[in-house]
């Protein structure tokens, strides 16, 4: 799937789409479709009966027929319409009850207990109608299905006693018969109808799932190429993107970091930077230029083979409800406990790790709740490292976290970077005194580069975020 649509869906409507619309598609096939197929064979065999015992009297039913038909049609297209409206307002209200259980320390923090009901109340409402609005079509249809049915009751009976009368070919035993016959020819049409409620919910929720599925990932995997031997030269040749179609975030930057050196990446917010890791791990593809692992395209590469390569710490990290072994091990589940406490030692972090309850196998609930900002970006931390990684990646990875967190990530940092390429964005300066190269972005452009020193005596961009953050150090 394309990550733009994972960016302008919501979680709670991606949820009804993922497990209540396909839960209401296998409703159809397990109940509606099977229903309906059996009705219309039964409509069938009665039709042919009717119609080998007294032709005329079976037309005579028949003539109700197109009538019912037609308004079972009108009544489809009704009802499609409203279950419709049902399933998107039942998103809704998943998006916002998601939305605002994820959210409740900012509910409860602004006192918006209140406020958030009555919106909770007039979505639900919305719902409601919904439903409403299909009950009401309901309640209009199955009435005008019982009168026609009778109509043709009330024909047969009518024409049956004039034939009885004039030429006594029919006889009453016939037309108790065709009576009976016409209900069983009208019943099964009618709970076909009726079927409609599980065969219109699943043709809709079969639209969205079907629109989720049909929403392919815009990335080129054309590629052939597998990266074994990465050493992380990387090269940006002018490149241009935009998340929205004439917004562009990056205006032709060109930009290279050579293998095993490590490149800080610095700006205000919103100048691209993050952008910049998007971009590399292939998660969007750019609209000009070209960007170059090795001198190769990376378009050249496999997407799994590429990404294996690269290790990313994020500011926001992600972490399941499991255990922070399994947490760490995502990129390879062969990663043995014994690699990964070697691997902890050698960055620092596993006497933190040793000191929560069961160690490696504490479970840090849904998104790492257990921990705290600075503990989860350790484990992040660690979690790139056992990669072994040709490329790391560390976006703001030292924001938003305790000085002893901060610390560990720095000693964690500086053993990390030694033997591979490493980029690092950060908006706090202190993270990138130490990089080869520093990359000052601005409103999607390159702007200054150079070392720490360098951008210093220039006296330029650089030179004022760093007095802005640290005027006293500098006095």
């Amino acid at each position: 799937f394309k990550m733009s649509y994972f960016d302008n869906s919501s979680v709670g409507k991606l949820v009804t789409r993922l497990v209540s619309d396909t839960e209401t598609i296998a409703q159809f096939f397990g109940q509606g479709l099977f229903m309906i197929i059996s009705d219309l064979l039964k409509m069938l065999v009665v039709a042919i009966v009717m119609l080998w015992m007294n032709w005329k009297l079976a037309l005579i039913a028949f003539i109700i027929l197109p009538i019912l038909i037609y308004a079972t049609k009108l009544f489809q297209i009704a009802i499609k319409s409203a279950f419709q409206e049902v399933r998107m307002q039942v998103a809704n209200l998943n998006g916002f009850v998601q939305e605002r259980v994820t959210g409740m320390n900012i509910v409860q923090l602004f006192n918006r207990e209140k406020i958030e009901y009555e919106n909770f109340i007039k979505i639900n409402d919305k719902h409601k109608k919904a439903h409403v609005r299909t009950v009401w079509y309901y309640s209009i249809f199955f009435p005008i299905a019982e009168i026609l049915s009778s109509i043709a009751v009330g024909l047969l009976v009518w024409y049956g006693s004039l034939d009885i009368v004039n030429s006594g070919i029919t006889d009453a035993g016939q037309i108790i018969a065709f009576i009976m016959m016409s209900q069983m020819l009208f019943r099964p049409l009618r709970q076909i109808a009726d079927k409609f409620n599980t065969l219109q919910m699943g043709m809709v929720a079969g639209d969205r799932v079907f629109e989720v599925l049909d929403t392919h990932s815009q990335i080129d995997k054309t590629g052939k190429f597998e990266a074994k031997n990465f050493r992380g030269n990387i090269a940006f040749k002018k490149v241009h993107f935009s998340y929205i179609k004439g917004e562009e975030v990056l205006k032709g930057i060109s930009f290279k970091v050579k293998a095993g050196e490590t490149v800080a990446i610095v700006g205000a917010t919103g100048a691209g930077k993050s952008t910049i890791i998007n971009l590399i791990n292939r998660f969007y593809e750019i609209n000009e230029g070209e960007i170059c692992i090795d001198n190769h395209n990376i378009k050249q590469y496999t997407l799994e083979s590429l990404r294996k390569k690269i290790a990313v710490v994020l500011q926001d990290v992600f972490l399941f409800s499991d255990s922070i072994f399994n947490n760490i091990i995502l990129s390879n589940e062969t990663i043995t406990l014994d690699e990964v406490k070697k691997a902890a030692k050698e960055i620092g972090i596993h006497e933190f790790i040793m000191s929560l309850p069961n160690n490696y196998h504490y479970n840090v609930k849904e998104r790492g709740a257990m921990l705290s900002s600075g503990q989860r970006q350790l484990i992040a931390f660690l979690r790139a490292y056992v990669s072994k990684p040709s490329v790391l990646i560390l976006d703001e990875a030292t924001s938003s976290i305790d000085s002893y967190s901060e610390k560990l990530i720095q000693q964690a940092t500086d053993k990390i970077t030694q033997h591979q390429t490493s980029i690092i964005i950060a908006h706090r300066l202190t993270t990138v005194k130490k990089a080869d190269k520093i990359i000052v972005m601005d409103k999607g452009k390159i702007v200054e580069q150079g070392s720490h020193l360098e951008l210093l005596n220039k006296n330029g961009y650089y030179k004022n975020l760093y007095d802005m953050q640290f005027t006293s150090e500098v006095a």
